[in-house]
């Protein structure tokens, strides 16, 4: 019995947030145009093909953009836009797509496998972004291979405003010739590495020693030799939930004050908290984001019990804090993230009554829906 071809693209909006703003303003068109936070404590969210001639990046200090390409246009962006405009290319592929994730506000996933029975999957995905141009008037990049990991990294080769079909069998072909950087999920610290040992490109990865690369890297050593060979076992998720929720503030002033840190923590452990139970979801990992002063940028993360209650996501969140922070510094930017989402009901413990928790909790969230988020909150943290 033979085994099904399978076909996924993905689909990427080319600098959204740019091509947003400048259908909404036509003047923009052509223009280094950098979209972020404020000159002197934000970043760059996002920039125009123009600006990154500058060198200008995606988490750049705008500080820096400012002196790289100070002739550009700076802009804060216009995030209700931004969700009005990816939610429209959402309608369109549902309407359209037999198997979709939104992997973000800018990217999806179509799993196509036995369509070629019907259709040519190359022809009816061009036809698909060829009617997200035509209505949107956004330009929107594909990759088409046999799994989800080459279609990304084709997207990517295939920008702006492109698209790459990686024929079956042809995998291993078409990522020889790429930097290893180019393969999803290959942070910093691993792509230094690679370097270190002369592995620059992903043809060097496919033919480095297995049992050399599982010395280097443990048992994520498999798993990029199975990448550099164009092998992907990730499917595509038809449920476009989040994946996380998140949030940070970015401080007026650095801050060193503890006591203030975190009470922070606590406010966007209540944010969070009541976000996760709103939406009947429960969080498996809590994960603490800070930056300091001269932007050196640090995470921790840990695995929990499912939970959504303030308090248990607080206390996570401290922990990773007081792991975290050099308390000879000042903190610029504080954040928490809840990640592995789960719709599963939080489960009761016998030396703890859960169920009185979630009713206390419920009916928190109840004065809060009524009468504002903002209304209702725990007592701060008081100095020792």
């Amino acid at each position: 019995m033979s085994v099904q071809q399978s076909y996924i693209a993905h689909f990427d909006l080319d600098a959204f947030f740019v091509s947003v703003e400048r259908i909404l303003n036509p003047s923009l068109e052509s223009k280094p145009l950098i979209i972020g936070g404020s000159k002197d404590r934000g970043v760059v969210s996002t920039c125009s093909y123009e600006a990154r001639k500058f060198g200008i990046h995606s988490a750049m200090p705008m500080s820096r953009a400012h002196l790289l390409c100070p002739n550009g246009i700076f802009m804060k962006g216009s995030s209700g836009q931004y969700s009005k405009f990816s939610q429209w290319v959402t309608d369109i592929i549902a309407a359209k797509a037999p198997l979709f994730e939104k992997a973000s506000i800018d990217e999806f996933y179509i799993d196509l496998t036995g369509m070629d029975r019907f259709f040519d999957p190359l022809k009816w995905t061009i036809d698909l972004r060829n009617e997200i141009m035509e209505i949107t008037r956004l330009p929107i990049s594909f990759g088409l291979a046999s799994n989800r990991m080459v279609a990304k990294i084709a997207t990517n080769v295939a920008k702006p405003n492109g698209y790459i079909h990686v024929l079956p069998g042809k995998e291993k072909e078409f990522l020889a010739p790429l930097q290893v950087g180019s393969i999803p999920g290959v942070g910093e610290h691993t792509l230094k590495k690679m370097h270190e040992l002369g592995i620059l490109f992903i043809k060097d990865l496919a033919a480095y020693p297995l049992h050399l690369l599982e010395l280097n890297f443990g048992s994520y050593g498999a798993s990029l030799a199975r990448k550099a060979n164009g092998e992907s076992d990730a499917e595509v998720y038809t449920s476009y939930d989040a994946k996380s929720v998140s949030t940070e503030h970015t401080f007026f002033e650095n801050v060193d004050d503890l006591t203030f840190l975190e009470n922070s923590l606590l406010k966007m452990s209540e944010k969070l908290g009541y976000e996760l139970r709103r939406d009947q979801k429960s969080s498996k990992c809590i994960a603490v984001k800070l930056r300091y002063p001269d932007f050196e940028t640090h995470t921790k993360q840990i695995s929990i019990h499912p939970t959504s209650f303030d308090d248990e996501i607080f206390n996570a969140a401290k922990q990773l804090f007081h792991q975290l922070y050099d308390v000879k510094k000042k903190i610029r930017l504080l954040g928490v993230r809840c990640s592995d989402l789960t719709s599963s009901s939080v489960q009761t413990n016998i030396f703890e009554n859960k169920i009185q928790k979630s009713n206390l909790y419920s009916a928190i969230d109840d004065v809060k829906s009524r009468f504002g988020k903002n209304l209702l909150g725990k007592a701060g943290i008081k100095k020792s």
